[in-house]
């Protein structure tokens, strides 16, 4: 399994708004099933980052394509070589 970068840009009108619910029972979903590592967005930037986990950059866009949202949105997604967080680390050690 890969992992990909997703970087989207995104436009809002009316309907834009009422689409978000739906938009985010799907990330949800593939948060809960481990597709996708991380999920942020800049509303200042109007830009969306989404980390996924998927055996192609194919597999990874028709991932993204399938969002409520995606007329809204132009986007790239690059392989990544290397993802690092703290999540992927062990616990701290504390001494009692």
């Amino acid at each position: 399994m890969k992992k990909f970068q997703a970087v989207i840009r995104f436009t809002m009108d009316e309907q834009f708004m009422t689409l978000v619910p739906a938009h985010r029972t799907y990330i949800n979903f593939l948060i809960n099933k481990s597709i996708i590592d991380s999920y942020a967005v800049s509303m200042e930037s109007q830009t969306v980052w989404i980390t996924i986990n998927a055996d192609s950059k194919s597999e990874a866009d028709a991932l993204v394509a399938k969002s409520p949202l995606y007329k809204y949105w132009t986007y790239q997604i690059e392989e990544l070589f290397v993802y690092d967080c703290r999540e992927y680390r062990l616990p701290a050690l504390q001494l009692n």
